[in-house]
């Protein structure tokens, strides 16, 4: 086994690995801590299945169900830890999965709850050549290099996580359209978290639709916001993973926002996703 850095903040491959294969504790201690090290790490060519795809996944803790989805269904149901990201259709024309094939904005997942998922982990079935990109941008060195004054606008402030809607916009059953922020349903967390051990700072974003700064005038709140995230997703803090089938992603959802990009609807992307329960430490 052997671990590789990108050139960016964040990024890297364990190669060598085979996920079918036991994997000793010394491994472990070696994977977590270089996924804890590089925020987001790829490891290739795995052929596994769900049960496969669970053992792994709980090497970095306890398994968290997914989250409702528009569809209002359980997408497999001999796996409820499991969600699946598609754009198929089934003989009846209902979706296999969620998100189909639409861009899905900037986002960290489920931060709309006060305990969001420590980890995601994303597995290729099957993907189209070249489209649907996944890319991640590094909220420490974000914060590291925000101007002095945005720094002293977002210092104490909290902002709302839109729990009503998911990263491609679509409205989660159960809930309501609205137009006033300010009533924006959803967890309220810190612009800034600060580590308890390093003392290391970091944006914790969310998704930028529907979001609101407390106590903030709305055209104020949707300024300071807009310039938030154009700085945090500038190319010098993002990383790009360009899928292949039998790709296998792990990434700190705490740590990064992520989005994916729009594919042609004619071809087939399904993923299976798993994701690792969090704290009220927010780490």
């Amino acid at each position: 086994m052997k671990f590789k850095n990108s050139k960016s903040s964040l990024g890297g491959k364990i190669l060598n690995l085979d996920l079918n294969k036991k994997i000793n504790s010394k491994e472990i201690y070696a994977i977590k801590n270089f996924v804890n090290q590089r925020l987001v790490v790829l490891i290739r060519n795995q052929v596994i299945d769900d049960y496969k795809l669970k053992e792994f996944s709980r090497l970095f803790g306890d398994l968290d169900p997914p989250a409702a989805n528009p569809y209002g269904v359980n997408f497999l149901p001999e796996h409820p830890e499991i969600n699946v990201i598609s754009n198929v259709k089934n003989d009846d024309g209902i979706p296999i999965g969620n998100l189909g094939d639409g861009e899905a904005t900037w986002h960290a997942d489920m931060t709309y709850l006060e305990t969001p998922p420590k980890y995601g982990i994303l597995y290729a079935l099957e993907v189209p050549k070249n489209q649907g990109n996944t890319h991640f941008a590094d909220m420490h060195a974000a914060y590291k290099n925000l101007p002095n004054n945005l720094k002293n606008k977002i210092d104490g402030k909290f902002l709302i996580h839109d729990s009503s809607h998911n990263s491609a916009g679509m409205l989660r059953k159960g809930y309501e359209e609205f137009s006033d922020p300010r009533k924006t349903p959803g967890a309220r967390h810190p612009i800034v978290l600060t580590h308890p051990e390093n003392n290391k700072k970091r944006l914790f974003l969310g998704r930028r639709p529907y979001a609101y700064v407390l106590g903030m005038k709305i055209e104020d709140s949707e300024k300071l916001l807009d310039e938030i995230w154009k700085h945090a997703t500038q190319n010098q803090f993002t990383w790009t993973q360009k899928w292949e089938k039998g790709d296998l992603l792990i990434w700190k959802n705490l740590y990064l926002l992520h989005k994916r990009d729009a594919f042609d609807p004619q071809t087939r992307r399904i993923m299976h996703r798993t994701q690792i329960k969090g704290d009220n430490k927010l780490v």
